[in-house]
């Protein structure tokens, strides 16, 4: 994805109805949403179920119904799917969680799966989700930076392009927040 202005014509593309605009749009981003996916499944559960391939297809398929975004950019696209993969996340999470509280759904692992399970914690993505939940609640921008520089993965520069905001804005911003969140995680 080296080629921005490409990426931002096809969007406007697509918006207006050329189908074969979202193929190439397709074929530009892929590699760029499966980097992404990898990268959130990297901090998951060792035992996750959901495949980074998976993730990303069920974010394409809900990035198809989201034609009518008035889509600015390359950054612009990459947060918004950054923002359902975070939503699919967190939805496989909770119906993990249901089916947890169910034990006929869930068969005892055999030991040595256990153990591995138990040597490799992953950070609770509910958790996680309910701190920038409540971020959001008195300040969406910080929330919102979170969400564009780690679930979508997008540089500073790319950051001030989505939202107008100068780098050190950005900067500050993202430290805020980020000791904000970390006291959040550690409370619950």
């Amino acid at each position: 994805m080296d080629s921005s202005p490409d990426v931002t014509q096809l969007l406007l593309r697509w918006r207006g109805g050329d189908k074969q605009a979202l193929e190439q749009l397709t074929a530009l981003v892929y590699d760029e949403l499966r980097r992404l996916a990898g990268h959130y499944l990297r901090h998951e559960r060792a035992e996750h179920t959901l495949q980074a391939t998976a993730l990303v297809h069920e974010a394409y398929v809900r990035l198809i119904g989201q034609q009518q975004i008035d889509w600015q950019n390359r950054a612009h696209f990459i947060a918004v799917a950054a923002r359902l993969m975070r939503r699919i996340l967190v939805d496989h999470a909770r119906a993990h969680a249901a089916a947890k509280r169910n034990p006929a759904a869930n068969p005892p692992l055999p030991l040595d799966e256990a153990k591995a399970v138990v040597n490799k914690p992953a950070p609770n993505i509910l958790a996680l989700d309910d701190a920038l939940e409540a971020l959001a609640q008195f300040d969406e921008r910080k929330s919102r930076i979170i969400e564009l520089r780690y679930f979508g993965g997008l540089s500073i520069d790319e950051i001030v392009e989505v939202t107008g905001l100068s780098a050190a804005t950005i900067g500050r911003d993202l430290r805020m927040a980020e000791a904000w969140l970390g006291r959040q995680m550690q409370k619950g």
